[in-house]
């Protein structure tokens, strides 16, 4: 059996989604903390147990019987979220599995800029020395952050952030299929596996560039000073805390931690990569591809 945590989630979802084209509903089962959330897969056969990474002795029972596991990281912030997914990955070893995969981050680093990396590096440490066969998918940054980016400034033609760099947004699709290829033994995504990204990079001026091109309306990038955009986002509702964190994003990107391209992810694909182009449209514009 394959175990799929986070299965609600968008990640998660889509994993499930994908791996289920390829095998038996039987053979799939997921660990969430909602089981009722998860109640349509229950309907066509998946095992659906709960799995709470913050309970860890709920673990053992949502991984009974898995040969693989794939720990999607945790919604959590610093040391907390070590802590829930190191539990996760020890619950999955202790309950048998042959192989444990985790969705980390292309710019994994306990020296990063940007908040989550650190724990991306601190968990991705701990499954290389659990003891089994393991995969960390070192995922690109996921090109859906790139419409709340842009949300007003279609309304407003101007694209206010801070001075960033170059990222390499990444289609969560594209990541639900690597996901699969590696719980499905890909050898070319065994261990730490190289970036799995777009292969292109943009900033926030090519961003703002590539918005005017397609809707035909003038968006102009406008680069603030770093606190005036907290001092804005919390005006506008924004608690100080996660205004602060979203700028720790922006800090990285401008260091460069994100301008980092790879072909890995379109050779498991076997295809392109989706380009931002593609998910700008279906998910700013709404427009079907």
């Amino acid at each position: 059996m394959i175990v799929i945590t986070g299965a609600t989630g968008r990640l998660g979802s889509l994993v499930v989604e994908k791996l289920l084209a390829r095998v038996p509903a039987s053979e799939v089962g997921v660990s969430v903390r909602d089981p009722q959330a998860a109640h349509r897969l229950a309907a066509i056969g998946v095992r659906v147990r709960r799995g709470d990474f913050t309970a860890p002795e709920t673990l053992l029972h949502s991984f009974e019987g898995a040969v693989r596991v794939l720990v999607v990281s945790a919604p959590l912030v610093g040391a907390e979220a070590v802590e829930a997914n190191t539990a996760a990955i020890d619950a999955a070893v202790a309950a048998g599995a042959e192989r444990v995969a985790y969705t980390g981050h292309q710019a994994a680093s306990p020296t990063s800029l940007f908040t989550p990396q650190p724990v991306h590096a601190a968990t991705q440490d701990h499954l290389a020395g659990a003891g089994v066969p393991f995969t960390a998918l070192r995922n690109g940054f996921y090109a859906s952050t790139v419409p709340m980016l842009v949300a007003d400034a279609l309304e407003t033609g101007e694209l206010r952030a801070p001075a960033d760099g170059p990222v390499s947004w990444t289609d969560h699709g594209d990541l639900a299929e690597a996901a699969v290829a590696a719980l499905l033994g890909d050898p070319r995504l065994d261990g730490v596996t190289a970036p799995l990204t777009a292969q292109r990079a943009f900033d926030l001026t090519e961003v703002a560039a590539l918005l005017s091109e397609m809707t035909g309306r003038a968006v102009e990038r406008r680069v603030v000073d770093d606190e005036e955009w907290v001092a804005t986002q919390v005006a506008a509702g924004t608690p100080e805390g996660r205004a602060r964190f979203a700028l720790t994003m922006h800090l990285a990107s401008r260091a460069g931690e994100f301008d980092i391209t790879d072909p890995l992810l379109g050779e498991v694909l076997e295809r392109p990569t989706t380009p931002l182009r593609e998910v700008l449209a279906r998910e700013v514009l709404g427009q079907a591809h």
